[in-house]
Protein backbone atom coordinates (compact mmCIF):
# COMPACT_ATOMS: atom_id res chain seq x y z
CA UNK A 1 0.00 0.00 0.00
CA UNK A 2 1.25 3.76 -0.76
CA UNK A 3 0.94 6.58 1.76
CA UNK A 4 -0.13 9.73 0.70
CA UNK A 5 -0.57 12.72 3.07
CA UNK A 6 -2.03 10.50 5.61
CA UNK A 7 -4.52 8.34 2.81
CA UNK A 8 -4.20 4.85 2.08
CA UNK A 9 -4.57 4.60 -1.39
CA UNK A 10 -5.13 1.10 -2.37
CA UNK A 11 -4.85 1.26 -5.83
CA UNK A 12 -4.79 3.99 -8.52
CA UNK A 13 -6.41 2.70 -11.95
CA UNK A 14 -5.41 5.15 -15.28
CA UNK A 15 -6.61 8.79 -14.77
CA UNK A 16 -9.11 9.89 -16.82
CA UNK A 17 -8.47 12.14 -19.99
CA UNK A 18 -8.73 16.11 -19.11
CA UNK A 19 -8.24 15.53 -15.63
CA UNK A 20 -4.38 15.98 -14.42
CA UNK A 21 -3.35 14.52 -10.91
CA UNK A 22 -2.30 18.43 -9.91
CA UNK A 23 -5.94 19.33 -10.02
CA UNK A 24 -6.57 17.24 -7.08
CA UNK A 25 -6.43 18.61 -3.35
CA UNK A 26 -5.79 16.91 -0.22
CA UNK A 27 -5.96 18.03 3.30
CA UNK A 28 -3.52 17.41 5.60
CA UNK A 29 -4.91 15.09 8.28
CA UNK A 30 -3.01 12.56 11.03
CA UNK A 31 -4.96 9.53 9.35
CA UNK A 32 -7.71 9.20 6.49
CA UNK A 33 -9.24 6.67 9.37
CA UNK A 34 -10.28 7.98 12.41
CA UNK A 35 -9.19 5.79 15.81
CA UNK A 36 -11.21 3.88 17.53
CA UNK A 37 -14.09 5.78 19.69
CA UNK A 38 -13.11 8.76 18.20
CA UNK A 39 -15.82 11.36 17.03
CA UNK A 40 -16.66 15.17 17.39
CA UNK A 41 -16.81 16.66 20.67
CA UNK A 42 -20.61 17.94 19.89
CA UNK A 43 -21.52 14.49 18.06
CA UNK A 44 -23.34 11.69 20.50
CA UNK A 45 -21.33 8.43 20.33
CA UNK A 46 -23.87 6.17 19.45
CA UNK A 47 -22.10 3.67 17.34
CA UNK A 48 -19.11 1.80 17.66
CA UNK A 49 -17.28 2.96 14.42
CA UNK A 50 -14.25 0.03 14.75
CA UNK A 51 -16.59 -2.69 14.78
CA UNK A 52 -18.67 -1.26 12.22
CA UNK A 53 -15.39 -1.34 10.17
CA UNK A 54 -14.43 -4.97 11.27
CA UNK A 55 -18.59 -6.06 10.18
CA UNK A 56 -17.95 -4.90 6.87
CA UNK A 57 -14.14 -6.37 6.11
CA UNK A 58 -16.07 -9.71 7.45
CA UNK A 59 -18.96 -9.27 5.07
CA UNK A 60 -15.96 -8.57 1.89
CA UNK A 61 -14.15 -11.55 2.57
CA UNK A 62 -17.03 -13.59 2.41
CA UNK A 63 -16.52 -16.33 -0.92
CA UNK A 64 -19.36 -14.46 -2.15
CA UNK A 65 -20.23 -11.12 -1.54
CA UNK A 66 -22.44 -10.42 -4.53
CA UNK A 67 -25.08 -12.69 -3.21
CA UNK A 68 -25.67 -10.07 -0.74
CA UNK A 69 -25.12 -7.07 -2.79
CA UNK A 70 -29.16 -6.82 -3.84
CA UNK A 71 -30.44 -4.37 -1.90
CA UNK A 72 -27.47 -2.29 -2.34
CA UNK A 73 -26.96 -2.30 -5.80
CA UNK A 74 -30.37 -1.49 -6.67
CA UNK A 75 -30.30 1.41 -4.20
CA UNK A 76 -27.14 2.48 -6.06
CA UNK A 77 -28.88 2.15 -9.54
CA UNK A 78 -31.51 4.55 -8.26
CA UNK A 79 -28.64 6.87 -7.32
CA UNK A 80 -27.06 6.64 -10.78
CA UNK A 81 -30.26 7.41 -12.43
CA UNK A 82 -30.84 10.57 -10.52
CA UNK A 83 -27.49 11.63 -11.92
CA UNK A 84 -28.19 11.03 -14.92
CA UNK A 85 -31.25 13.46 -14.88
CA UNK A 86 -28.49 16.17 -14.75
CA UNK A 87 -27.24 17.43 -17.72
CA UNK A 88 -23.98 18.14 -17.24
CA UNK A 89 -20.64 16.23 -17.17
CA UNK A 90 -18.58 15.79 -13.74
CA UNK A 91 -14.59 15.47 -14.10
CA UNK A 92 -14.20 14.49 -10.60
CA UNK A 93 -16.80 12.65 -8.30
CA UNK A 94 -16.55 11.30 -5.00
CA UNK A 95 -18.35 8.39 -3.22
CA UNK A 96 -18.77 8.61 0.04
CA UNK A 97 -19.23 4.64 2.08
CA UNK A 98 -18.91 3.28 -0.98
CA UNK A 99 -18.93 -0.11 -0.59
CA UNK A 100 -17.68 -2.59 -3.55
CA UNK A 101 -18.59 0.34 -5.61
CA UNK A 102 -22.51 0.29 -6.07
CA UNK A 103 -22.88 3.69 -7.23
CA UNK A 104 -19.99 3.48 -10.04
CA UNK A 105 -20.79 0.51 -11.59
CA UNK A 106 -23.91 2.52 -13.26
CA UNK A 107 -22.27 5.18 -14.23
CA UNK A 108 -20.03 5.68 -17.51
CA UNK A 109 -17.42 7.87 -18.49
CA UNK A 110 -19.26 10.18 -20.45
CA UNK A 111 -21.19 11.67 -17.25
CA UNK A 112 -18.36 10.92 -14.68
CA UNK A 113 -14.95 11.59 -15.80
CA UNK A 114 -12.58 10.37 -12.75
CA UNK A 115 -14.40 8.61 -9.01
CA UNK A 116 -12.76 8.84 -5.91
CA UNK A 117 -14.33 6.02 -4.08
CA UNK A 118 -14.43 6.34 0.27
CA UNK A 119 -15.22 3.37 2.48
CA UNK A 120 -13.77 2.53 6.52
CA UNK A 121 -13.31 -0.62 5.01
CA UNK A 122 -10.02 -1.73 3.36
CA UNK A 123 -11.32 -5.35 2.28
CA UNK A 124 -14.19 -3.68 0.65
CA UNK A 125 -12.41 -1.67 -1.43
CA UNK A 126 -10.30 -4.38 -2.48
CA UNK A 127 -12.83 -6.22 -4.04
CA UNK A 128 -14.25 -3.64 -5.83
CA UNK A 129 -16.82 -4.33 -8.76
CA UNK A 130 -15.03 -3.48 -11.69
CA UNK A 131 -16.47 -0.54 -13.92
CA UNK A 132 -15.69 1.48 -17.09
CA UNK A 133 -14.95 5.03 -15.09
CA UNK A 134 -10.75 5.93 -13.65
CA UNK A 135 -10.88 5.22 -10.02
CA UNK A 136 -8.97 5.92 -6.92
CA UNK A 137 -10.08 4.24 -3.91
CA UNK A 138 -8.97 5.56 -0.95
CA UNK A 139 -9.06 3.98 2.80
CA UNK A 140 -11.04 7.14 4.84
CA UNK A 141 -14.10 7.52 7.57
CA UNK A 142 -16.67 9.29 6.39
CA UNK A 143 -16.77 12.18 9.54
CA UNK A 144 -13.29 12.86 8.34
CA UNK A 145 -13.11 13.58 4.29
CA UNK A 146 -9.06 14.10 3.87
CA UNK A 147 -10.00 16.62 1.03
CA UNK A 148 -9.40 20.14 0.57
CA UNK A 149 -12.13 22.54 -0.25
CA UNK A 150 -13.81 23.11 -3.02
CA UNK A 151 -12.36 19.34 -4.76
CA UNK A 152 -15.39 17.67 -6.83
CA UNK A 153 -17.83 18.55 -9.00
CA UNK A 154 -20.55 15.24 -7.39
CA UNK A 155 -20.42 13.69 -4.55
CA UNK A 156 -22.79 10.66 -4.11
CA UNK A 157 -23.22 8.34 -0.95
CA UNK A 158 -25.44 5.33 -0.73
CA UNK A 159 -26.67 3.54 2.47
CA UNK A 160 -23.41 4.62 4.86
CA UNK A 161 -24.40 7.38 6.40
CA UNK A 162 -26.83 5.88 8.78
CA UNK A 163 -23.91 4.48 10.80
CA UNK A 164 -21.94 7.57 11.17
CA UNK A 165 -21.90 9.30 14.95
CA UNK A 166 -22.08 12.68 13.66
CA UNK A 167 -24.40 13.50 10.58
CA UNK A 168 -24.20 17.10 10.64
CA UNK A 169 -20.65 17.04 10.78
CA UNK A 170 -20.68 14.37 7.92
CA UNK A 171 -23.29 16.75 5.45
CA UNK A 172 -20.71 19.91 6.30
CA UNK A 173 -17.77 17.92 5.33
CA UNK A 174 -19.67 16.53 2.05
CA UNK A 175 -20.55 20.07 1.50
CA UNK A 176 -17.12 21.35 2.25
CA UNK A 177 -15.30 19.48 -0.37
CA UNK A 178 -17.94 19.96 -3.32
CA UNK A 179 -17.05 22.91 -5.79
CA UNK A 180 -19.42 25.61 -5.83
CA UNK A 181 -22.23 24.47 -8.14
CA UNK A 182 -21.72 21.08 -7.08
CA UNK A 183 -24.09 18.81 -6.19
CA UNK A 184 -24.80 15.66 -3.21
CA UNK A 185 -27.21 13.35 -3.86
CA UNK A 186 -27.25 10.32 -1.15
CA UNK A 187 -29.31 7.90 0.02
CA UNK A 188 -29.76 6.18 3.70
CA UNK A 189 -32.18 3.89 5.30
CA UNK A 190 -35.49 5.86 7.02
CA UNK A 191 -37.45 4.94 10.10
CA UNK A 192 -39.32 2.66 9.20
CA UNK A 193 -36.61 0.42 7.79
CA UNK A 194 -37.36 -3.23 9.30
CA UNK A 195 -40.38 -2.31 11.25
CA UNK A 196 -41.25 -6.07 11.44
CA UNK A 197 -38.27 -7.38 12.79
CA UNK A 198 -38.21 -4.36 15.58
CA UNK A 199 -41.75 -5.13 16.86
CA UNK A 200 -41.24 -9.11 16.15
CA UNK A 201 -37.71 -8.49 18.57
CA UNK A 202 -39.47 -6.09 20.98
CA UNK A 203 -42.30 -8.18 21.20
CA UNK A 204 -40.46 -11.81 22.11
CA UNK A 205 -38.15 -10.60 24.14
CA UNK A 206 -40.94 -8.46 26.35
CA UNK A 207 -42.18 -11.57 27.06
CA UNK A 208 -39.69 -14.28 27.38
CA UNK A 209 -37.12 -11.85 29.25
CA UNK A 210 -39.03 -9.05 31.32
CA UNK A 211 -37.78 -5.94 29.14
CA UNK A 212 -36.40 -5.74 25.72
CA UNK A 213 -33.09 -3.93 24.39
CA UNK A 214 -32.40 -2.16 20.92
CA UNK A 215 -31.90 -4.56 17.95
CA UNK A 216 -32.10 -2.62 15.42
CA UNK A 217 -30.17 1.08 15.08
CA UNK A 218 -31.35 4.27 15.46
CA UNK A 219 -32.81 6.14 11.90
CA UNK A 220 -32.97 9.78 10.90
CA UNK A 221 -36.79 10.75 10.66
CA UNK A 222 -37.54 12.57 7.35
CA UNK A 223 -38.47 15.59 8.68
CA UNK A 224 -35.18 16.19 10.21
CA UNK A 225 -33.22 15.34 7.55
CA UNK A 226 -33.61 19.19 5.03
CA UNK A 227 -33.15 20.35 8.09
CA UNK A 228 -29.84 19.08 8.54
CA UNK A 229 -28.80 18.94 4.53
CA UNK A 230 -30.09 22.96 4.72
CA UNK A 231 -27.81 23.83 7.92
CA UNK A 232 -24.66 21.74 6.38
CA UNK A 233 -25.02 24.98 3.68
CA UNK A 234 -27.11 23.25 0.90
CA UNK A 235 -29.33 24.81 -1.01
CA UNK A 236 -32.42 23.84 -3.55
CA UNK A 237 -32.73 20.93 -1.53
CA UNK A 238 -35.06 17.89 -2.57
CA UNK A 239 -35.66 15.00 -0.40
CA UNK A 240 -38.22 11.89 -1.04
CA UNK A 241 -38.73 8.53 0.27
CA UNK A 242 -39.20 5.19 -1.41
CA UNK A 243 -39.71 1.58 -0.19
CA UNK A 244 -37.90 -1.50 -0.70
CA UNK A 245 -39.51 -5.09 0.59
CA UNK A 246 -37.64 -8.34 0.27
CA UNK A 247 -39.40 -11.70 0.83
CA UNK A 248 -37.67 -14.02 2.84
CA UNK A 249 -37.89 -17.66 4.14
CA UNK A 250 -38.49 -16.63 7.59
CA UNK A 251 -36.43 -14.34 10.39
CA UNK A 252 -32.98 -16.26 10.21
CA UNK A 253 -32.46 -16.01 6.79
CA UNK A 254 -33.02 -12.43 6.80
CA UNK A 255 -30.93 -11.67 10.06
CA UNK A 256 -28.38 -14.12 8.09
CA UNK A 257 -28.34 -11.58 4.78
CA UNK A 258 -28.27 -8.20 7.31
CA UNK A 259 -24.64 -9.83 8.43
CA UNK A 260 -23.24 -10.45 4.98
CA UNK A 261 -24.31 -7.03 4.44
CA UNK A 262 -22.35 -5.47 6.82
CA UNK A 263 -25.37 -4.17 8.44
CA UNK A 264 -25.61 -6.38 11.84
CA UNK A 265 -26.44 -3.67 14.99
CA UNK A 266 -22.69 -1.93 16.41
CA UNK A 267 -24.95 0.69 18.83
CA UNK A 268 -23.22 0.71 21.85
CA UNK A 269 -25.94 0.03 23.82
CA UNK A 270 -27.56 -2.77 21.96
CA UNK A 271 -27.75 -6.75 23.69
CA UNK A 272 -24.62 -8.85 23.14
CA UNK A 273 -26.50 -12.13 23.54
CA UNK A 274 -30.08 -13.26 22.62
CA UNK A 275 -31.69 -16.61 24.47
CA UNK A 276 -32.16 -19.39 22.11
CA UNK A 277 -35.81 -19.42 23.10
CA UNK A 278 -35.96 -15.09 22.84
CA UNK A 279 -34.76 -15.65 19.25
CA UNK A 280 -37.15 -18.40 18.44
CA UNK A 281 -40.54 -16.97 19.48
CA UNK A 282 -39.32 -13.74 17.82
CA UNK A 283 -39.66 -15.64 14.62
CA UNK A 284 -42.70 -17.69 15.80
CA UNK A 285 -44.36 -14.11 16.42
CA UNK A 286 -42.64 -12.08 12.75
CA UNK A 287 -44.16 -15.22 11.06
CA UNK A 288 -48.03 -15.17 12.89
CA UNK A 289 -47.84 -11.30 12.38
CA UNK A 290 -46.68 -10.71 8.46
CA UNK A 291 -46.62 -13.98 6.62
CA UNK A 292 -47.31 -13.88 3.17
CA UNK A 293 -49.54 -16.04 1.24
CA UNK A 294 -46.65 -18.32 -0.12
CA UNK A 295 -45.13 -18.34 3.47
CA UNK A 296 -42.71 -16.25 3.12
CA UNK A 297 -42.13 -13.58 5.78
CA UNK A 298 -41.40 -9.46 4.23
CA UNK A 299 -39.09 -7.25 5.01
CA UNK A 300 -39.49 -3.32 4.35
CA UNK A 301 -36.41 -1.47 3.48
CA UNK A 302 -37.36 2.68 3.82
CA UNK A 303 -35.10 4.80 1.36
CA UNK A 304 -34.40 8.59 2.48
CA UNK A 305 -32.67 10.21 -0.95
CA UNK A 306 -31.47 13.54 -0.56
CA UNK A 307 -30.00 15.71 -3.56
CA UNK A 308 -28.83 19.11 -1.98
CA UNK A 309 -26.49 22.13 -4.22
CA UNK A 310 -23.67 24.17 -2.89
CA UNK A 311 -24.28 28.04 -3.49
CA UNK A 312 -23.10 29.62 -6.73
CA UNK A 313 -24.26 32.72 -7.87
CA UNK A 314 -24.97 31.43 -11.48
CA UNK A 315 -27.92 29.04 -9.72
CA UNK A 316 -31.49 30.70 -9.62
CA UNK A 317 -32.82 32.62 -6.81
CA UNK A 318 -36.03 33.42 -5.28
CA UNK A 319 -37.53 37.14 -6.63
CA UNK A 320 -37.00 39.62 -3.91
CA UNK A 321 -40.43 40.51 -1.52
CA UNK A 322 -42.65 42.65 -2.84
CA UNK A 323 -41.30 42.57 -6.72
CA UNK A 324 -44.78 40.40 -7.96
CA UNK A 325 -47.11 41.82 -10.32
CA UNK A 326 -50.31 39.62 -9.91
CA UNK A 327 -51.58 38.67 -6.52
CA UNK A 328 -52.78 35.48 -5.62
CA UNK A 329 -56.35 37.02 -5.38
CA UNK A 330 -56.22 37.87 -9.01
CA UNK A 331 -55.01 34.72 -9.71
CA UNK A 332 -58.11 33.02 -8.28
CA UNK A 333 -59.93 34.62 -11.39
CA UNK A 334 -58.52 32.59 -13.72
CA UNK A 335 -61.11 30.13 -13.31
CA UNK A 336 -63.88 32.23 -13.72
CA UNK A 337 -62.88 32.93 -16.75
CA UNK A 338 -61.99 29.80 -18.09
CA UNK A 339 -65.50 28.72 -17.19
CA UNK A 340 -66.89 31.66 -18.67
CA UNK A 341 -65.22 30.73 -22.10
CA UNK A 342 -66.40 27.50 -21.90
CA UNK A 343 -69.90 28.29 -21.75
CA UNK A 344 -69.54 30.92 -24.58
CA UNK A 345 -68.02 27.79 -26.56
Amino acid sequence: MLGLGGLWLLWRRPPAAGVPAKNLRFRKVASGVSHPGSTSPRALNIFDRDLKRKQKNWAARQPEPMKFDYLKEEVGSRIADRVYDIARHFSLALDVGCGRGYIAQHLNKETVGKFFQVDIAENALKNILEMEIPTVSVLADEEFLPFRENTFDLVVSSLSLHWVNDLPRALEQIHYVLKPDGVFIGAMFGGDTLYELRCSLQLAETEREGGFSPHISPFTAVNDLGHLLGRAGFNTLTVDTDEIQVNYPGMFELMEDLQGMGESNCAWNRKALLHRDTMLAAAAVYREMYRNEDGSVPATYQIYYMIGWKYHDSQARPAERGSATVSFGELGKINNLMSKGKKSQ
